[in-house]
């Protein structure tokens, strides 16, 4: 397995741990609100990694590879639905913003992970 798919590998687990660890934490020790936007925030952006992989990997999967535009298209498709996502769940008081926010940052928190994963790897392959 190559150092790319161990990292994807690496950030699409811990995308699933952040997110259990926050909403477990905000549930022993905060609102019902800022819980449920934690994991609401923390649904849609690790749907939307997932979505993305996949349709990146489809992409570029085939022998003809498909319009740049299609590709851009479809992200901008599954933006516009999260905006709309997020206005709905603030303006009609369902979560927390703070826990949406914090939610919202889950998929950042696992990349940060990753990379601090692999600049440990390299440092102790160069230790020994």
């Amino acid at each position: 397995m190559g150092n790319q798919q161990r990292i994807l590998r690496f950030i699409t687990c811990s995308n699933w741990i952040v997110l259990i660890l926050a909403s477990s934490a905000a549930g022993i020790i905060a609102k019902f609100d800022f819980t449920m936007g934690i994991i609401a925030g923390g649904l849609t952006v690790t749907i939307n990694f997932h979505l993305t992989y996949h349709t990146l990997q489809k992409a570029f999967s085939r022998t003809r590879l498909p319009s740049v535009k299609s590709i851009v298209a479809r992200h901008y498709f599954r933006f516009v639905l999260s905006a709309i996502l997020v206005f709905v769940l603030i303006s009609k008081h369902l979560v927390d913003p703070g826990g949406l926010l914090i939610g919202l940052s889950v998929v950042v928190v696992s990349i940060q992970l990753a990379a601090l994963n692999a600049l440990k790897n390299i440092i102790f392959k160069e230790a020994i």
